[in-house]
Formats: C-alpha cells, sequence, structure tokens
C-alpha cells in the first residue's frame, strides 16, 4: 500500500516520464524516465501501482 503522506509528483509529469520510458525510442532519454520514476517512488513497481491507482479515481 503507498503511503498517502508521501507527496508524489504531478500526475502529468510521471506520464511523462513513462512515456520517456516506453515511447521515447532514445536510450538516454529512455534511462532518465525510469531513473526519475525509481527516485520518486523507490522502484518502478511503486510507480505502476500509483497510476494504476490515479486511474481508477
Amino acid at each position: 500500500m503507498l503511503d498517502s503522506k508521501v507527496q508524489y509528483p504531478p500526475l502529468p509529469l510521471i506520464q511523462t516520464w513513462v512515456w520517456m520510458m516506453i515511447e521515447s525510442g532514445n536510450p538516454e532519454i529512455q534511462e532518465k524516465g525510469r531513473n526519475n520514476l525509481i527516485a520518486s517512488f523507490g522502484s518502478l513497481a511503486k510507480a505502476n501501482e500509483y497510476l494504476a491507482q490515479q486511474v481508477q479515481k
């Protein structure tokens, strides 16, 4: 379960990082998106869990 007290980045920024990681086609940009997500959430799994919760709202 995610900690509701933790401040995560704004959703559009998170979506941009996901786009960078998945669709940019540039290895450097992909790495940057991945690193930003991991830095913000601690893991890609947590980032994915957060995004899934946002979609359900």
